[in-house]
């Protein structure tokens, strides 16, 4: 999943009042492929939990799911997976960061 950069342009002026969007819309799409293929299979399922949990998951083939919103309930949903995303990559960081750490120490220095 990539971040679409058309996908606001219909409200210009919700977009030159938000330099996020406007700083994602400049952005080459590879860019924001490289990005968002940088995530881990854990993050991304953590994060499919979490937008599941919000919104109730029914089984697809006993039921036809619809979920109606507006666009503010959307956008902070989106917003939640987003803060999810990235406080996810900063912990998998920490936490691989800690695992070298540790190897450093355990390693005999004579």
């Amino acid at each position: 999943m990539v971040f679409n950069p058309d996908f606001p342009k219909s409200d210009v002026q919700e977009t030159a009042e938000n330099p996020l969007l406007t700083y994602l819309q400049s952005q080459h799409p590879d860019v924001l492929a490289t990005v968002a293929q940088s995530a881990s299979s854990e993050i991304k399922e953590i994060i499919s939990r979490n937008v599941q949990g919000l919104v109730g998951v029914l089984p697809s083939d006993h039921f036809d799911v619809q979920i109606t919103t507006n666009r503010e309930n959307l956008a902070g949903l989106l917003a939640s997976a987003m803060m999810t995303g990235y406080f996810l990559r900063q912990m998998e960081q920490r936490m691989h960061l800690e695992e070298n750490l540790s190897r450093t120490h355990s390693i005999d220095p004579n």
